[in-house]
């Protein structure tokens, strides 16, 4: 990870630079005027998680003299798309002090993030948003769902079958010392389920959740959970197997305690397995949270994001983008064999861009990216020019539907 330069950039409102230690207190007291307290407990945890950000230059003060006003951090992840990772840089803990608000720092603190994203080496960024407009104004448009949903303890319960919760498979208990093994099986299921949008925490971080008392954690050799209890019912935040063996016997181990829990919150892909295990399922309890995302450097994204197979596309684009304008221009895109790449038109053409390309904001390229579809795109005046096949290319190569089950 880069280190912090402790360069500072000028904004017309505020100074942005890099937190340190010794702001820690202010930041807490921003966070507490945004998003309410936190326990004794919860702010000791959150200490243990910036602390280590900071000299890496992951969390963003806005100043006004010596007073902070605004703050925005930077998580470190990786974010798979078609089942290969990217470098992700998850946007959080974005403050805006109550007596400062409408100055424009919050949008001064998103373009400040951004570039940081691109000095720390992350190819796209995501956010889940207080406030849509501010976001998309600097290039973040939606693209994705994490998605909760309520199902009856008891119908999990049965998953195992007769042979018991875990029917046969190898379960253990987790802690931080598994946090190593965890991030790899995380990036193995989803590689081979050809994942697009979940993200996976850092080994540190991961340590430091694993530590929590209140949370049940269980590891097999292709999956694993972490769930609580909440008011009288059970929460899982995270649920992920690689077999029907492993799925059962998570899911049915979480539904043994139906008892006494009567219902299950879980944390879920749209498209979740378990989904279609139920025995009975005729309509959902779901609840759904939006989040954003947004491309930081075109070319390495496209590069590093993961294509269906038999997928071949070559077709022209042009992409505006007045906050990075490395981004902007003419590209040729490229899709075959599972892999993309972007190369400047010119440069692969010997030409100069024309009325054939498809034309994108970057909230529009990002969404597509994220698997937006080209008509929703078109009608919702992001994407323009171009042609019908063009279109079902495009859909073809990036069509997803994008998911997390991780909020930060």
């Amino acid at each position: 990870m880069a280190a912090a330069t402790g360069a500072r950039i000028a904004w017309p409102v505020v100074e942005i630079r890099h937190i340190t230690s010794e702001d820690l207190d202010a930041v807490l007291d921003n966070r507490r005027r945004a998003f309410g307290p936190l326990s004794g407990g919860g702010a000791e945890t959150w200490r243990k998680l910036v602390s280590p950000m900071l000299p890496e230059g992951r969390y963003l003060g806005a100043f006004d003299g010596p007073r902070l006003v605004g703050t925005a951090r930077i998580n470190p992840y990786v974010q798979w798309w078609h089942g290969r990772p990217l470098s992700m840089g998850g946007v959080a803990g974005v403050t805006v002090a109550p007596e400062d608000r409408g100055r424009g720092v919050g949008r001064a603190l998103t373009h400040a993030a951004i570039e940081r994203c691109a000095e720390l080496g992350h190819a796209v960024s995501a956010l889940y948003p207080a406030t849509t407009p501010v976001y998309r104004s600097a290039g973040y448009e939606h693209a994705g769902v994490l998605q909760r949903i309520t199902v009856p303890a008891e119908a999990l319960r049965t998953l195992g079958g007769p042979g018991g919760a875990a029917g046969g498979v190898k379960l253990r208990r987790m802690g931080p010392a598994d946090a190593a093994e965890l991030v790899a099986l995380i990036g193995r299921v989803h590689a081979a389920a050809r994942a697009s949008g979940p993200l996976c925490f850092d080994e540190r971080t991961w340590r430091l959740w694993l530590e929590d008392d209140d949370d049940f954690c269980y590891l097999a050799e292709d999956g694993f959970v972490v769930y609580r209890w909440s008011d009288g019912d059970i929460e899982v935040d995270n649920l992920l197997a690689g077999s029907e063996a492993t799925a059962r016997a998570l899911w049915s181990m979480v539904g043994s305690a139906s008892t006494v829990a009567k219902s299950v919150k879980a944390f879920v892909d749209p498209a979740d397995p378990m989904l279609w295990m139920l025995r009975e399922r005729s309509k959902d309890e779901v609840s759904q949270t939006r989040w954003m995302f947004r491309l930081i450097d075109l070319p390495a994204a496209v590069e590093g994001r993961g294509f269906p197979a038999g997928v071949r596309v070559e077709t022209p684009l042009e992409v505006t983008d007045s906050p990075r304008p490395g981004n902007a221009g003419a590209w040729l895109l490229r899709v075959d064999g599972g892999a993309g790449s972007v190369t400047r038109r010119e440069a692969a053409r010997g030409e100069s861009a024309d009325g054939d390309a498809t034309r994108l904001t970057i909230g529009g390229m990002s969404a597509l990216f994220g698997g937006v579809p080209t008509a929703t795109l078109r009608r919702a005046g992001l994407l323009s020019g171009g042609s019908a096949d063009a279109d079902d290319a495009l859909d073809a190569a990036f069509g997803c539907a994008a998911y997390m089950i991780d909020y930060f």
